[in-house]
């Protein structure tokens, strides 16, 4: 088994991929076959695996996420970190906090057009903490 945590800095709401920091730990591991967890270690971030081709795919889906948790609403009581407290920690829990993906020969067994994003739900910028773990 090994494990690595890997920061990533983000500049506020948005899709971060880093399918390529995750190829990286994987060469450098030297495992040919298993499973590798991906886990983020905060409530106001999330993980997702999607399309990574086209640039309107990420688009609808921040703005699906929008529409689907708005900001500013009379019933928010969770604000102390501003107006995204409640709905990041909502958005939070209605995606993944982690992912477990293949190992097969070396490499991150997805799709063609699969990409690993940390979807960020604040408004600001943020320093996260992701936990790569490999069992194999």
């Amino acid at each position: 088994m090994k494990q690595q945590t890997f920061s990533l800095n983000t500049r506020g709401k948005g899709l971060y991929e880093f399918t390529h920091e995750i190829d990286t730990f994987l060469r450098e591991s030297s495992v040919d076959m298993g499973l590798i967890n991906i886990f983020i270690k905060h409530t106001s971030a999330s993980l997702t695996i999607q399309e990574n081709a086209d640039p309107s795919a990420k688009a609808d889906m921040l703005e699906f996420l929008e529409r689907l948790v708005p900001e500013h609403q009379s019933w928010h009581t969770h604000t102390a970190e501003g107006p995204d407290d409640t709905t990041s920690h909502l958005k939070s829990c209605l995606t993944q906090t982690s992912l477990s993906i293949p190992i097969s020969n070396g490499r991150l067994n997805i799709g063609t057009w699969q990409g690993i994003y940390l979807w960020e739900h604040r408004n600001h910028s943020h320093t996260r903490k992701i936990v790569f773990t490999i069992l194999s």
